[in-house]
This record gives C-alpha cells, structure tokens and sequence, in this order.
C-alpha cells in the first residue's frame, strides 16, 4: 500500500508540476504576444496599404490590428553595444498587450510631443548600462542600408543611424531580454521599409471565438499568409513539454507497475498458504469464479487503498505549493519565484485508469492460481 501511494503521489505532483510550466509560460506569452498573428509565407515582409487593413479590421471578431516592423539592430549606448531585436509598433499597441505590467522602470512610453522614446528589456538595460531618466546619453541605433553600397569602407555609410531616449524597462522572460520597443515611424525611417511590414498583431474581441477568427482571416488573405494562434507562435515549446510530461507519465506508470510486483508475489504466497482455506471453500460449494474473484478483490483492496492515498496526498502537496510556494525554483528572475503547479481533474482520472490496469495485471495470475487448488489433497 505503502509503495501504491508513494508511487501515486509521485505521478501526480510531477503532472501538475508539468501543467503549471506549461501555464506559466502561457502566462509569459499573454504578455508580449497576440490573439493572433498575420505573416507572409514567403520572405520576411509584405505590403500593407489602408484597404488591406480595413479589410482585416472590418473582418467579425477583430478589435484592434497592430503594425509591426521587427528585425535585428545595433544598439549603442556611451561605449557599449549590442545586436537588439527592435520592434516598431504603431500606436494602439498598448491597446491589446499587457505589457505595461511588466514595466519594472519608467513608464511604457513610445512618443510624446514629437519626441521618440524606446523600451527595452532588461537584458539591454543592463549589458549597456542605460541609465534611465538621463537626458545626457541617448541610445544610438544602427541598421543596413538598402541596396548596394559601393566605394566606400566607412561605416557611417553603410548603415542608417538614428537617436531615441529610453522611457521604461520591462522584465518578462529571458527569451524577451534584448526587445526593443520603439515607434512605428522610427521603424519605418531606420530600416527603410516604407509600407512594409513583417507582421499584424491582432486582437480578438472577448466575446469573439479565436479560432473562427483565424478562419476568417485565413480565408480572407488567401495562401500568401499565415495566420497563427498564441499557441502556434510557439508550438514548439508547448509541444515539447506535452512530450515530456506523455514520458514521465509513461516512465512513472512502468515504476508503479514494478511496485505492484509486490502485490503480486504478495498474493502469489497468500495463494500458496491459504490452499487449505481455498479447499474448504470448494468444500462448500464455492466455485472457480469466487475463489478468483476473492484474490481479485484482495489485489484490488490493497492497490486502491494506496492508490486512494496517494491521490489524497498528491493533491495536498500540491495545494501546498500552489498556496504557500514551499519548493523554490532557485532562479533570481523576480519573475517566478515557487515552482509553478496546475492540478487538472484527467491527470487525476488517467492515473487511476492506470492503476486499475496495472492492479488486474498484478492480480490475475495469482488468482488464477489459487482456482487450481486440488480439494482431495487437504480434505
């Protein structure tokens, strides 16, 4: 019973466990991504024009449609530099994103009074030093000219440089660190995209169903566009932790069926000494199916109060963790500090489904035994 539970308990923290990262990265997601997101298929940017937006804003279901210009820059601040991921969006950004809670310094702050303003991430802040609210240093950014440049070797040539203040600092991810927020326009002057875009964030109305507007927007915009979901903006990640948490699953099911090895040696002995019992039973006019079904019962008695036990433990450990954070991820992140736990009723179902099967398995064949008791030998 001991090993039942012990077993039990196991399989279900390390699921909820699993089910809390999965949550949590969700959660990080919901920050910095979009209901949806339109892409070209082929190359990294598309044209976009005002009847092309109207008709994705027009579309049932959408809220709001974000212009984004995003592609690597290089950052100058005093003496150091950096390769950022810049990002221009146009102003309803703040519309549909909740990144304003993630802002640690300042404010999430791209234009005022003609005056362009960046919010980077934490990493950038800290690889260049950016001192926030000085109006001595600005940040320098860099990025390719168009076209062939030749007979030149100077550097102030072959790139476009543009000056911007920061306003604010967030802290979501590391994989978020070296983002750069800055204004559509700027975007726009500094890469020399004039209408192109690399993508459209979109916003979904919250009474609207995301996946009938991916429908939608799909049908409108044809084969030349993709049009992903939050989840499939970063299925890979997502995928691989389902994977993971399938082989534990499967890795702590084989560990409970080697525990229920003791059960079945277990009633394989009590099949042997109780072979007296079994033929005064016979005496009295019990039949193959009764004797079978006695050891069946007694298998099951002894794997479903474990696993009854277990159950009940896994789920108060796992409240513990999800009230008082007792087990610490030990990341200095500020970010998430106690390991994430998500209890869901089918992982509870699934792992008693298991513990039924690996149960009979471990108990047939000692009842099978015991049915082959000779009465004439002890009677």
């Amino acid at each position: 019973m001991v090993g039942v539970a012990v077993g039990t308990m196991a399989l279900v923290i390390v699921l909820s466990v699993f089910n809390g990262l999965e949550e949590m990265i969700r959660s990080f997601y919901g920050t910095f991504d979009p209901d949806l997101k339109v892409e070209a298929v082929k190359g990294k940017f598309f044209e976009v024009n005002e009847p092309f937006l109207e008709q994705i804003k027009n579309t049932e279901g959408v809220e709001v449609v974000t212009e984004v210009i995003e592609d690597n820059a290089l950052v100058r601040y005093k003496d150091a530099q950096q390769v950022v991921k810049l990002k221009g969006v146009s102003p309803n950004y703040t519309q549909q994103q909740h990144i304003d809670k993630a802002i640690i310094n300042g404010e999430f702050k791209l234009e005022e009074k003609d005056i362009n303003y960046a919010v980077i991430g934490i990493g950038i802040r800290y690889t260049l030093g950016v001192a926030m609210g000085s109006d001595f240093y600005t940040l320098q950014v860099y990025y390719p000219k168009k076209g062939k440049i030749r007979g030149t070797t100077d550097p102030s040539k072959l790139t476009n440089r543009k000056l911007i203040k920061p306003s604010g600092v967030f802290n979501i991810e590391r994989a978020y660190d070296d983002f750069m927020f800055v204004p559509l326009d700027f975007a726009q002057e500094l890469c020399e995209t004039g209408n192109k875009r690399t993508s459209l964030e979109i916003k979904v109305k919250n009474e609207a169903n995301i996946l009938e507007v991916k429908d939608l927007l799909s049908t409108l915009l044809g084969s030349n566009f993709k049009v992903q979901t939050r989840d499939e903006q970063h299925a890979s990640i997502l995928r691989a932790i389902k994977i993971e948490k399938l082989f534990v699953f499967i890795i702590l099911s084989f560990i409970l069926g080697i525990v229920s090895f003791n059960t079945f040696f277990s009633l394989s002995m009590l099949a042997i000494e109780k072979k007296k019992d079994i033929s005064v039973l016979y005496s009295m006019g019990a039949d193959h199916k009764t004797i079978r079904r006695i050891f069946l019962f007694e298998g099951a008695l002894i794997s479903f109060t474990g696993a009854f036990l277990g159950l009940i433990l896994g789920l108060l450990v796992c409240w513990l963790q999800q009230t008082f954070g007792l087990i610490s991820m030990g990341m200095q992140t500020g970010v998430v500090d106690a390991y994430p736990v998500k209890m869901q009723a089918l992982d509870f179902l699934y792992t008693s489904i298991s513990i039924i099967v690996i149960t009979f398995l471990a108990s047939y064949r000692p009842a099978h035994i015991a049915t082959k008791t000779e009465i004439n030998t002890y009677l």
